[in-house]
């Protein structure tokens, strides 16, 4: 179902235009999108991730950044519009949440924030 490569957001600048964006926040993440630039080369998707010092030391924080990007890799790649940038940002409260839940509450926000690609309508979690 992985159709496309999920890329990474490379700078700085990236991620504070995604940030400029739409956003939809969950229990275990906040997730942020706005339109990919049109010059990109590569048609990937592209993911950023970033976890706060308020969330914990730096292998809680290693921890939360694991699991939000196993979870983007199941998700995103079969479900989300590639023309959007995405970036997750993750909570406490992903520490200690079901990582099903966390791949739920990832397909709830793509679609609360009309994130989904057009033929996922029919695709299941």
């Amino acid at each position: 179902m992985a159709s496309a490569r999920l890329g990474r957001l490379p700078n700085r600048r990236d991620f504070l235009r995604v940030q400029a964006g739409r956003r939809c926040a969950m229990p275990g993440f906040v997730l942020q999108v706005a339109p990919a630039p049109t010059d990109l080369a590569l048609p990937a998707i592209r993911v950023g991730f970033t976890v706060s010092r308020k969330v914990g030391n730096a292998v809680v924080r290693n921890r939360v950044r694991r699991r939000l990007r196993e979870a983007a890799r199941e998700v995103i790649p079969g479900r989300a519009r590639p023309d959007l940038d995405y970036v997750l940002v993750g909570r406490q409260a992903a520490i200690a949440r079901d990582y099903g839940a966390l791949r739920l509450e990832l397909l709830e926000a793509l679609k609360r924030l009309k994130a989904l690609a057009a033929t996922s309508s029919l695709a299941t979690p």
